[in-house]
């Protein structure tokens, strides 16, 4: 495998979500008023399901995409918190098993990005589908009025072109049975672009979680 296709191939793993404390009520008076933040009793979960793209693998907590997108919901006064539900190295048969527990807190966007190690490994792709359904089957069941987000994700190219077509149509076919919103490829603009992953070449650096944070608040903020 030369070094353009494991970097294509490498673009999984987890990036991490920290609320920001509250901003104080701004002066009624002043012309150019700050956004008034809701307590965070008061707040919606956006929780954030994934593998290590949804843990900043290796970088601080404050520069991964989740709490990007939190600083961006501060910044407009919208009254939701993003949750880290993220775990370095989960499949979707790991996450399916796992969902359960992370649906016991209360849930109103569900951001499910699972799927890239599950390529890594070169899982087949039926079973991956039939994961990522039982995990949107058990969101939609226990919180009816949830909306979901899926992220896309594409298969390293050495797996063959008729593995990494079924599984790059695996997202939009999903996105479409049960409808969520998707986007398309989470790490467009960022997977195997050297400048903007770490030094290993795998996970996006500070950089890149800028542009992957924008990827995921197009299809986001439309839910808010």
């Amino acid at each position: 495998m030369n070094k353009i296709t494991w970097l294509f191939a490498a673009f999984l793993f987890f990036s991490a979500c920290s609320s920001k404390s509250d901003a104080p009520e701004s002066n009624a008076d002043t012309k150019s008023a700050s956004p008034v933040v809701t307590p965070s009793a008061a707040r919606r979960n956006i929780v954030f399901f994934g593998n290590s793209l949804t843990a900043a693998y290796n970088l601080s907590p404050e520069q991964g995409f989740t709490n990007l997108i939190q600083q961006k919901i501060d910044a407009m006064g919208l009254p939701y918190r993003c949750v880290n539900a993220g775990l370095s190295g989960e499949t979707t048969a790991d996450g399916k098993n796992r969902v359960d527990w992370v649906l016991k807190q209360p849930v109103d966007i569900f951001v499910l990005e699972l799927g890239g190690n599950d390529a890594l490994r070169g899982l087949p792709v039926k079973a991956s589908r039939e994961n990522l359904q039982t995990i949107l089957t058990k969101v939609k069941n226990k919180y009816p009025g949830c909306k979901i987000v899926l992220t896309g994700m594409q298969a390293p190219p050495n797996l063959g072109a008729s593995y990494t077509n079924a599984f790059r149509s695996m997202y939009p076919d999903l996105a479409k049975k049960n409808g969520a919103v998707l986007v398309p490829f989470l790490l467009e603009g960022v997977g195997g672009i050297p400048s903007l992953n770490l030094e290993d070449g795998i996970h996006p650096n500070v950089e890149g979680q800028k542009i992957v944070a924008e990827n995921v608040w197009k299809v986001l903020k439309p839910l808010l």
